[in-house]
């Protein structure tokens, strides 16, 4: 949510259906989007769900998306919702003071949330998959706002939350404390967007400050 409105946050190359870095088509059939379906939290009742399309271009095919302002070179757009009509909305916080206050650094564990192959744990909850944070969280992957992280993903999972989780008790800080909580903990570090290649499980996340700043720009 921003601003009272609800936004999906996804991958460029999710909604473009090209690669950001060659511009070329991914589909084997040569063609882009030009809807997106979501399955919604259905408001009539708990545990229900309810599809709903939104349209990715306007009447002369400019792109509905809200992109960064360095454009597809961030792998991460923000797309406004207009049908949402019987749709109940559960964000992830933007603004959380743990995520300036918890200890994370190489090898701390993280999870993603997302849907490999299409698949689900049930209907539209998607499946926590686990990997560790592989490079430094102070530091910029080749110099742009994301770090590393190491997890066996796949297709299916770009443009999915990474997660801090912690079901209680006992936390690192990075004041070198450590605090005890009575509840689970779950923070949102960013946007998964791919491997670094292929042949490796190094994945990418884009820092959740570039979420913020790609919703500055939406209006």
């Amino acid at each position: 949510m921003h601003e009272q409105r609800p936004f999906l946050i996804t991958n460029w190359h999710n909604l473009a259906g090209r690669d950001p870095e060659t511009n070329e088509i991914k589909s084997s059939r040569g063609v882009t989007p030009d809807e997106v379906r979501i399955l919604h939290n259905d408001a009539r009742k708990v545990g229900s769900w309810i599809f709903k399309s939104e349209p990715l271009l306007d009447a002369a095919e400019n792109p509905l998306w809200v992109e960064h302002d360095w454009g597809k070179e961030v792998d991460v757009v923000a797309l406004s919702l207009t049908d949402t009509d019987g749709v109940t909305f559960y964000p992830y916080a933007l603004e959380n003071n743990m995520e300036d206050q918890v200890m994370l650094g190489p090898s701390s564990s993280v999870n993603i949330i997302g849907f490999p192959f299409a698949e689900s744990s049930h209907a539209g909850i998607g499946i926590w998959a686990r990997g560790t944070i592989a490079s430094e969280m102070d530091l910029d992957y080749r110099d742009w706002p994301r770090f590393l992280i190491d997890s066996r993903t796949r297709p299916g999972q770009s443009g999915s939350p990474v997660m801090f989780y912690s079901p209680g008790g006992a936390v690192l800080l990075k004041s070198g404390t450590t605090a005890y909580f009575s509840e689970p903990i779950i923070q949102l570090l960013g946007v998964y967007s791919g491997r670094i290649n292929k042949e490796s499980d190094l994945g990418i996340v884009w820092k959740i400050e570039i979420i913020r700043e790609v919703l500055s720009g939406s209006k």
